[in-house]
C-alpha cells in the first residue's frame, strides 16, 4: 500500500506496537498501511457514513486483512470502548469536527495515549483547545502535496508549555525544528496576504476595507514574527516540541 504525502506523515507519527482507532478512515488507506508495514498491533477503522465504511472493507479486503482490520460504523469515538486502543488518529477533517470529537469522546479520550492529529482548517483554536484541555503537542510534521499545506501532530495527555498567538497559530515545534516546508508556506500566506493589503488600500476610503486592512495587517505581523524563527541568528540550533 503506498500513501499520498498527507497520508505518509499521518502514519509516521504513529509509535511501533499501537492499537489504533482510526476516525474517519474513508478508503480505509491508513489501516492497511499501519498492518502491512507492520507498524500497529491492530487498528479498527471507523467512519460516520456507510458509503466510506464499505470502500474501506473492500479496500481492506482487496488487500487480504479481512478478518484483522475491524471496520464500525461510528460517530466519532462513540462505537469505541475505553482502554480498546492507545492511539488515535482525526486526520482530514476540519479543526471544529477534531475539537468535537474530543469533547464528545471524552470518556474514551481520557484512556487513549496518543493521538494523530491533522486538521485541515482552524490550526489556532485546536492548538488553544488542546493547552485548554491538558493535551500536550510533542510532535508535528507538515508536508505539501499538490500545492496544498498539511501540519499534522502527536498529542499526549499532559500539562502544556505556554505558547504565542504565532506559536498557536503555526506550531511551536514547527517554529523551533524550522521546518522547511512550513517555511514556505508562511512566505506564500506573506505574499497573498500583501497581495489582498494592496488591493484594500485602494478602497482606503471605505469603512469595511479599512476593518479588513486592519485584520490583514494584524495577520501580516504573525507571518513576519514567525519568519523570525527562521533566522540564522535568532535561532542557532533546533529546538525540540
Amino acid at each position: 500500500m503506498e500513501l499520498s504525502k498527507r497520508l505518509y506523515a499521518v502514519a509516521g507519527l504513529v509509535t511501533e506496537g499501537a492499537s489504533v482507532a482510526d476516525i474517519g478512515t474513508d478508503h480505509g488507506y491508513i489501516p492497511i498501511y499501519l498492518m502491512e508495514k507492520k507498524i500497529a498491533s491492530k487498528v479498527i477503522a471507523l467512519d460516520i457514513n456507510k458509503g466510506p465504511l464499505e470502500r474501506a472493507r473492500m479496500h481492506i479486503l482487496g488487500h487480504g486483512w479481512k478478518g484483522k482490520i475491524e471496520t464500525r460504523l461510528s460517530d466519532g469515538l462513540s462505537a469505541v470502548k475505553p482502554k480498546e486502543v492507545d492511539t488515535m488518529i482525526a486526520a482530514g477533517m476540519g479543526g471544529g469536527l477534531v475539537i468535537k470529537i474530543l469533547k464528545e469522546g471524552k470518556q474514551v479520550a481520557d484512556t487513549i495515549e496518543h493521538f494523530i492529529l491533522q486538521p485541515q482548517s482552524e490550526m489556532f483554536k485546536v492548538r488553544q483547545f488542546l493547552a485548554e484541555h491538558h493535551f500536550r503537542i510533542e510532535a508535528e510534521d507538515m508536508t505539501e502535496e499538490d500545492g496544498k499545506f498539511y501540519p499534522v501532530m502527536r498529542v499526549v495527555h499532559g500539562e502544556s508549555e505556554s505558547y504565542s498567538a504565532c506559536e498557536y497559530q503555526y506550531g511551536k515545534c514547527l517554529l523551533n525544528a524550522r521546518h522547511p516546508v512550513l517555511y514556505r508556506y508562511l512566505k506564500r500566506e506573506m505574499a497573498i496576504k500583501e497581495s489582498v493589503f494592496r488591493q484594500l488600500f485602494g478602497h482606503r476610503d471605505s469603512e469595511s476595507a479599512k476593518v479588513r486592512m486592519e485584520e490583514v495587517r494584524r495577520e501580516i505581523l504573525l507571518v513576519q514574527e514567525a519568519l523570525t524563527y527562521f533566522e540564522e541568528d535568532v535561532y542557532g540550533t533546533e529546538t525540540d516540541c
